[in-house]
């Protein structure tokens, strides 16, 4: 007799990867895919900082393959300490965790904050890690809505109004996957206010955070001493190594109101042995070493973003707002063209073999009726891309 699976696991979706297996089909019949679905940099034209890469070789070379501290390495843990607080944000290296990456540090801190009377707030649309570990640990994500033509700006009222006596957290992601918004520092006091207000705890996501064209990202933790504060970031992004998997978890509680969250996030990391050890060293690196390249890697990305948004908007049916940070955007597709985002990206697929990821997957409310594409890729190759889903879009109209 076969098993079954948990009930928990069957409702789990990753948008995002699993539209990687329709593109198997199309290539297996001998068709390349163009991929515009994952944000890796290193898949396309971005490389990781040699500082980064050699301190990551120096560990191995000199035999640091060993466990290491379950929260971390103690010169990582000081570095993430000073690092946060030079954005203002007054912690210990006590306070910090290592974690293999921030998708596993989002997983520790959702299991110890949320039960199944939980709800949690999240952005509309929503990376589907949020959406889809708050469900799995029996709570209720609650999408709060973007505003798409203010670009992407979180709607103060509707956070307001969805904040309940079960909401343990708020998520705030700015730089933000899909849309690429950057919140104003009005915005970000607006939500730190409804979370003080509600006495819940802000989670916030800034693995994004030096990916911006213009707009500087407003850190939660820089402009609120006493709100109880969660910080993910981590090295795949701004630092071009997604594959290392090394990210951390910073707390900030200056009540103490979230102490035992902690706790109960370091039960966990103590559970799960440790961090990749080597990799904690590159992300030291990282954190202590030379910044050039990211001001290199947004100058080498907004003329792709330029490009990506002037030829979408210029396809009839399509239209996206301009990104102010990370390498996504987030293009409405119009009804009149008569399809669902979903049946949109997998007809982009078979037709013109490109791959986007369908906008419900980021979640079902504010995400359907629209496609995330990442603008990593060169401008001859985005060009190319988007070529051909004009095409498409034209091929469907008549």
């Amino acid at each position: 007799m076969m098993l079954s699976s948990s009930s928990r696991v069957r409702a789990m979706s990753y948008a995002i990867r699993e539209v990687v297996e329709h593109a198997r089909v199309i290539e297996r019949q001998g068709h390349t895919v163009t991929k515009l679905n994952i944000g890796d940099p290193v898949r396309f034209d971005f490389e990781t900082p040699r500082h980064v890469s050699e301190a990551m070789i120096r560990a191995i070379q000199e035999g640091r393959s060993n466990y290491s501290d379950s929260e971390g390495i103690p010169e990582l843990r000081e570095a993430i300490a000073r690092k946060e607080g030079r954005s203002g944000v007054d912690i210990s290296p006590g306070d910090t965790v290592v974690t293999t990456g921030v998708t596993e540090g989002l997983e520790m801190v959702l299991a110890a904050i949320l039960d199944e009377s939980s709800e949690i707030l999240v952005p509309g649309p929503s990376y589907p890690a949020y959406i889809e570990y708050a469900k799995l640990f029996g709570a209720r994500p609650v999408t709060y809505r973007k505003i798409e033509s203010e670009g992407w700006r979180p709607d103060l009222d509707d956070v307001r109004e969805k904040m309940g006596p079960r909401t343990k957290a708020i998520l705030i992601n700015s730089p933000n996957n899909p849309s690429g918004a950057v919140y104003k520092r009005s915005d970000v006091e607006g939500l730190l206010a409804i979370a003080g207000e509600n006495d819940v705890a802000v989670l916030s996501d800034e693995i994004y955070d030096r990916i911006t064209y213009g707009r500087k990202t407003i850190k939660p933790g820089g402009i609120n001493d006493d709100l109880p504060m969660i910080i993910f970031n981590g090295l795949s992004k701004v630092y071009s190594s997604p594959g290392w998997r090394v990210g951390y978890i910073a707390f900030r509680d200056p009540g103490g109101l979230i102490s035992e969250i902690k706790e109960g996030v370091m039960k966990q990391a103590r559970t799960r042995l440790c961090a990749n050890t080597v990799a904690q060293y590159g992300l030291l690196a990282a954190l202590e070493g030379p910044k050039d390249h990211v001001k290199k890697m947004c100058d080498k990305l907004r003329p792709r973003r330029d490009l990506a948004v002037r030829m979408i908007n210029e396809i009839e049916g399509l239209s996206v707002t301009r990104p102010e940070g990370a390498f996504y955007m987030f293009p409405g597709i119009d009804r009149s063209l008569g399809l669902d985002d979903k049946s949109f990206v997998l007809g982009v697929l078979e037709k013109s073999h490109v791959l986007l990821v369908h906008g419900s997957g980021f979640g079902e409310e504010f995400g359907s009726g629209h496609f995330r594409l990442v603008y990593l890729a060169p401008e001859e190759v985005l060009s190319d891309a988007i070529s051909k889903i004009g095409k498409f879009v034209r091929s469907v109209r008549v």
